[in-house]
C-alpha cells in the first residue's frame, strides 16, 4: 500500500485579512482603500499559493521547490512584529513561510519553533503542521510518537488535515501500533469535511479490505471523489486508482460506483 502525507500550511485567510487592515489602521496608515486592497490581495494569492503547492499530496519528506516570492519586506516586518506579540495566526504563517520558503530562506528549525509558540496557544493549525515536521523528521529527528501526540491535539478540535494524518499513522502502524479500524474512523471524519488525501486513502482500504470487507465499488467512488476534488500529484494518483479498481469492476458496477459518487457530492460528503 501506498501512503502519503502531506504537510499543509493552515491560515484563515478572512483573520489574515481583519488582522491586517485593522494593523494598517491602527498603524495611522493613509493609503488610499485600492491600494490596501491590493496590498491584501497579494498577500492572500501569496498565502493561497503556499496551500495550494500542497493540495496535489506531496509525498517526498521535502518542502517543494518555491517559485520567486512576491512578499514584501514589509508584509514580512508586520507579521513578525505581530508573532511577536503572541499572535497566533501570524505565528502559524511565519512558520508556514519559512517551512515552504515562501520570502524568508527555507529554515525548518524556524518553523518548527514559530509553530512551537502557536501550539502552545492551542492553535491547531501550528499542532497539525507540527506534527507533520516530526512526521517527516523536518527540523527535528523523525518522530513519530511524537507526530501522533500532536495529530491528536488537533484532531480533538476538528481539525480535518490532522483527523486525516492521524490515520495514516495507525494505517500505516507509525507511532501507534497498526488499526485499520481506528485509520478508517479518522478518514471518516476527515472526508466528512471534505478533506482529499482521507478520500484516497479511504479508497485504499476498500480496495484491499483493510480493516473493512473487500469493495471495489466503494474504493471507485472515493477514488473518483478525489480525483473529482484535487489538483496535481493526488488527482493523477486517485485517477489511476481509480481506474485500477474500475478494471476489475463489472459495468455495473461502475454504474453503481458512479451513483455513489454523485450521491455522495449532492451530500457534502457527509453519510458516505
Amino acid at each position: 500500500m501506498t501512503l502519503t502525507l502531506k504537510l499543509t500550511a493552515q491560515v484563515d485567510l478572512e483573520e489574515v485579512r481583519k488582522q491586517l487592515a485593522a494593523r494598517q489602521l491602527d498603524a495611522g496608515v493613509r493609503d488610499t482603500v485600492a491600494a490596501q486592497q491590493e496590498r491584501l490581495k497579494r498577500l492572500e494569492a501569496q498565502l493561497e499559493a503556499i496551500m495550494q503547492r500542497q493540495q496535489g499530496g506531496q509525498s517526498s519528506g521535502h518542502a517543494p521547490d518555491s517559485p520567486p516570492s512576491d512578499i514584501s519586506a514589509e508584509d514580512l516586518q508586520t507579521w513578525h512584529t505581530q508573532a511577536a506579540k503572541g499572535d497566533a495566526t501570524a505565528q502559524v504563517l511565519l512558520g508556514a513561510l519559512y517551512h515552504f520558503g515562501d520570502g524568508v530562506p527555507q529554515d525548518d528549525v524556524k518553523a518548527r519553533q514559530w509553530y512551537e509558540k502557536a501550539a502552545a496557544q492551542g492553535d491547531a493549525r501550528a499542532q497539525v503542521n507540527l506534527g507533520g515536521l516530526y512526521d517527516n523528521g523536518q527540523g527535528v529527528p523523525q518522530d513519530y510518537a511524537k507526530a501522533r501526540r500532536w495529530f491528536e491535539k488537533a484532531a480533538a478540535q476538528g481539525n480535518a488535515l490532522a483527523q486525516s494524518n492521524l490515520g495514516l499513522l495507525y494505517d500505516s502502524g507509525q507511532g501507534a501500533p497498526q488499526d485499520y479500524a481506528k485509520a478508517r474512523q479518522w478518514y471518516e471524519k476527515a472526508v466528512a469535511q471534505g478533506e482529499m488525501q482521507a478520500q484516497v486513502n479511504l479508497g485504499l482500504l476498500y480496495a484491499e479490505g483493510h480493516g473493512v470487507p473487500q469493495d471495489y465499488v466503494r474504493a471507485y467512488m472515493w477514488y473518483s471523489l478525489a480525483a473529482a476534488h484535487s489538483v496535481g500529484d493526488l488527482q493523477k494518483h486517485s485517477a489511476d486508482k481509480r481506474d485500477y479498481v474500475a478494471r476489475r469492476m463489472t459495468p455495473a458496477q461502475i454504474a453503481e460506483g458512479q451513483r455513489l459518487t454523485q450521491q455522495c457530492q449532492s451530500q457534502q460528503f457527509k453519510g458516505c
